[in-house]
């Protein structure tokens, strides 16, 4: 039982630094590597890196930066377009460096794999705030800003202290995402379509 725990401990530390690094790059980085300096986690040596505390100092820096334009729509959403080259690849080397010092092929799967599933979180992210922005007020988008936020703190929290849990509900949430991304999709292309007709009446 204790090694298919200890898989299970790796399998979510792996996928949940690549989820989270696809929502809110910099409060995982920070999370992890405020653990690590702390001695309240051993990171695996491929994250040790995340507890020096110019790491952990330059990510809260990024953290306070997208925390602020997070929050402001349309910026939010130019924000999330430039984090689509960081994002990703940053969540497939976070899911290589979670796996530890193992075989070089199961460190490219993770990195593979990571950083997939670091897309489908960061499409999904993207796209719903590009729907949220449709809406006049800003309220809609500071809650769901903020739950981002909390989702990716209280996800980590998860894959750390109860690695079944988070797996079950990893599962949960790709389904999800299979679902929802087609129809953020049309529902986006919709939007675009409707802004492009009001810019040509106007002219």
């Amino acid at each position: 039982m204790e090694p298919l725990n200890q898989v299970a401990n790796t399998i979510a530390l792996t996928m949940g630094v690549a989820w989270a690094s696809g929502i809110n790059l910099y409060a995982a980085m920070v999370m992890l590597g405020l653990l690590g300096a702390t001695g309240n986690m051993d990171l695996p040596s491929g994250l040790q890196i995340l507890a020096n505390p110019l790491i952990i100092g330059a990510a809260g820096f990024m953290y306070v930066v997208e925390f602020i334009a997070d929050k402001i729509p349309g910026v939010d959403t130019s924000w999330d377009t430039l984090h689509t080259f960081i994002r990703i690849p940053a969540g497939a080397l976070l899911a290589a460096g979670a796996v530890g010092e193992v075989n070089p092929v199961v460190a490219l799967a993770a990195a593979i794999v990571g950083g997939g599933l670091a897309a489908g979180a960061h499409a999904t992210k993207s796209g719903t705030r590009v729907m949220i922005n449709a809406s006049p007020e800003p309220v809609s988008n500071w809650v769901a800003s903020l739950a981002e936020d909390l989702a990716v703190i209280a996800g980590l929290w998860t894959a750390l202290h109860h690695p079944w849990v988070f797996i079950v509900l990893l599962i949960g949430f790709v389904l999800l995402m299979i679902w929802l991304l087609p129809k953020l999709w049309r529902g986006i292309k919709k939007l675009f379509s409707f802004i492009g007709r009001l810019f040509r009446q106007g002219v």
